[in-house]
């Protein structure tokens, strides 16, 4: 008897788990597994390995559709590497596949696998993370920004069908494109198993955050925060995980906060198991982000057992999953309440002995990447 043919997802992102780490990285790299389970899955991506253009890992393929640019020039994500890697999307008119996923940033591949899905008669899907509007692309870019908002307002009218990876982006896309946009809600998800199994990691530290070193997720006002707690008599020791282009700013500004004692920078941890690690090690977990699309570093924090503080930032949509701890604390977006706020978990002994059950937390459940993968799964059709 003739097996039936495994289905081909074509999966489309300009950066992958581990040679670039952050919260879609860690999301695709978690679906990748879960999708090859039932169906074969193309990774079209960037040249981020040595070797072959193409490698082969059990059911998984990975294809560098253009070498590796940065993703960065500066802090702002670069024009030249976005339109460099839309051009290698047009690679995906000589490959097989039954359906396209691709991440939406950053943006200029869109309309390139439109009209490869077109072509070919099949279907795109696209997750979106977050939607940034007219007013916050002219914050980040000025009068540019308009012609950016009009990429970005084209892009979302291109897709079959688009992943919502949290439901106020889901609202935020419907405001934009009507309520008969196919859109549906796939959330991101966590190891549930790894994270409260893992054991603590480093020396001990009084606040942690797990950010990309970018502007809009304000690092910044997170060391005047530590600066202000010093001032105020509570010598807190911080640990900031990440990497990215604010790096060498943010070392040189806990010098200038004279806090640099006080600050460990970690840019080189890449497994879970350190990071959940890591943030054991740790008191409080701090996201100071002024823009979010889900926070998934949040979640983590919450899964390993820690009150977390972030911010009412209207763009920073980890305030939903925070609202829903029992332990978690939103301030407003200033270095004083973040100080304040810090302060107040950290004396609060009921609230630091209240982290050794996780009863509290049962929410976590429903944020397993087994239901995220269903839900994505059945976004493509398979």
């Amino acid at each position: 008897m003739i097996a039936p043919r495994r289905s081909v997802v074509a999966l489309v992102s300009d950066a992958i788990y581990p040679y670039h780490c952050g919260g879609k990285e860690l999301r695709y790299h978690e679906l990748i597994a879960a999708l090859a389970e039932s169906c074969d899955v193309h990774v079209y991506t960037m040249n981020w390995w040595a070797g072959p253009r193409v490698r082969h890992e059990g059911n998984v393929t990975y294809h560098a559709l253009c070498r590796a640019w940065p993703l960065y020039r500066g802090e702002r994500r670069s024009i030249a590497q976005a339109a460099f890697f839309a051009i290698g999307c047009l690679r995906l008119l000589w490959c097989r596949f039954d359906v396209i996923e691709a991440d939406h940033m950053p943006y200029l591949q869109i309309p390139v696998l439109r009209l490869v899905t077109l072509l070919k008669r099949k279907r795109l899907v696209v997750t979106w993370h977050e939607v940034w509007g007219r007013e916050y692309w002219m914050q980040y870019l000025g009068w540019p920004g308009v012609a950016a908002w009009l990429m970005e307002w084209c892009a979302m009218r291109v897709p079959d069908h688009i992943i919502a990876a949290s439901p106020q982006t889901a609202r935020r896309l419907r405001v934009a494109l009507g309520p008969r946009a196919k859109i549906s809600v796939a959330p991101n998800g966590i190891d549930l198993d790894a994270t409260r199994s893992a054991e603590r990691t480093g020396s001990e530290t009084d606040i942690a955050v797990v950010n990309r070193l970018l502007s809009h997720k304000r690092v910044d006002m997170l060391l005047e925060s530590v600066a202000l707690l010093h001032a105020d008599g509570y010598p807190v020791s911080c640990r900031i995980i990440g990497n990215g282009p604010e790096r060498d700013a943010l070392t040189a500004l806990a010098s200038e906060l004279n806090i640099a004692d006080a600050v460990e920078f970690r840019h080189d941890v890449r497994g879970q198991d350190e990071l959940y690690g890591l943030l054991k090690s740790s008191r409080v977990f701090v996201f100071p982000s002024s823009r979010e699309g889900f926070g998934i570093a949040a979640l983590e924090a919450i899964a390993c057992g820690l009150p977390v503080v972030t911010t009412s930032a209207p763009d920073n949509l980890a305030q939903h999953i925070v609202a829903k701890s029992a332990r978690g604390v939103i301030c407003d977006s200033s270095a004083r309440s973040i100080a304040d706020a810090v302060k107040g978990v950290l004396t609060d002994t009921d609230l630091e002995t209240s982290g050794a059950s996780f009863d509290a937390e049962s929410w976590l459940d429903n944020y397993s990447w087994a239901a995220t993968a269903s839900e994505v799964s059945a976004a493509l059709a398979l």
